[in-house]
């Protein structure tokens, strides 16, 4: 059975309670309720790990460092892989979440339902396709924006806490992401990319491999070109031309932008592709 055709009202059966387009959102959340309890345990680890590092073993490390001895040099070395390997860690799979936000749009999310007829089914009960759409992005988007920016207050107190048991900087990809809004926007954008791969083509497997190559690209393609995003600045009397760390913020903006344009025009053309096919 449709998760779509959930037990109805008395007065009329086969409608959840509020009307047929107010119940999407909750049908989508007991449709893909293990997809969204995986996602949700996942952002808890990685903000678990970032809190115990910072918090509790940030104090352990330095003891460590302290026992050292004379030759601290590998001793150090090793201590700070400890430490700020944790901390990377967690930035590093949560950035690139958005391959797994992507997969999960086209392959399951999209591309499962109109191949399977469960969308089709949801459209006779009185939902149109774009309403339909529109109510099964919108419970992950607000998760991803929620879980997105909490994670990103807690990485930049993590990553700024204790800068000398760290050994990256702010040029570090996942670094440079997590630390602001592009983190958020990378997700939205597989959301968005997913959505219309899923829409065009109508098979979950091929919408999940497209939804990922693309991502790919684009990902691949910012992380080459991010130096050319802001213009360099003359590094004292060297002659060389670099970026400070000044120009984070502008660098970071601009790539946000540039991401949250592709995932509107992505998430438009999937609404765009879905009104031209059920018309």
């Amino acid at each position: 059975m449709s998760a779509f055709a959930v037990k109805g009202t008395a007065e009329t059966p086969g409608v959840p309670p509020g009307g047929p387009v107010k119940g999407l959102p909750w049908a989508v959340l007991r449709l893909h309720r293990a997809a969204l309890v995986v996602w949700g345990a996942f952002m808890l680890a990685a903000l678990g790990a970032l809190v115990w590092e910072v918090g509790i073993n940030a104090d352990s490390v330095r003891d460590r460092m302290a026992a050292c001895g004379h030759d601290p040099s590998l001793c150090r070395i090793r201590v700070v892989v400890d430490y700020g390997g944790t901390i990377g860690g967690a930035s590093t799979l949560v950035y690139y979440s958005f391959f797994a936000v992507a997969a999960f749009a086209g392959g399951a999310l999209i591309g499962r339902e109109l191949e399977n007829g469960t969308a089709q089914l949801a459209w006779t009960q009185s939902v149109s396709p774009t309403r339909w759409l529109a109510a099964t992005l919108a419970v992950p988007a607000v998760l991803l924006v929620a879980g997105g920016t909490v994670f990103v207050f807690v990485f930049r107190w993590a990553w700024a806490a204790n800068r000398d048991l760290m050994g990256d900087d702010w040029t570090f990809n996942d670094v440079f992401a997590a630390r602001g809004p592009a983190l958020v926007a990378y997700g939205l954008c597989g959301l968005g990319v997913g959505a219309l791969a899923g829409v065009v083509l109508r098979r979950s497997l091929p919408a999940l491999g497209v939804a990922c190559g693309v991502m790919y690209l684009i990902n691949h393609n910012l992380e080459k070109h991010r130096e050319d995003l802001w213009p360099t600045v003359a590094s004292g009397g060297s002659g060389d031309w670099s970026h400070p760390e000044s120009h984070y913020w502008p660098m970071h903006l601009v790539e946000t932008g540039i991401v949250l344009g592709v995932a509107v025009l992505a998430t438009g053309a999937a609404f765009w592709v879905l009104r031209r096919r059920t018309a």
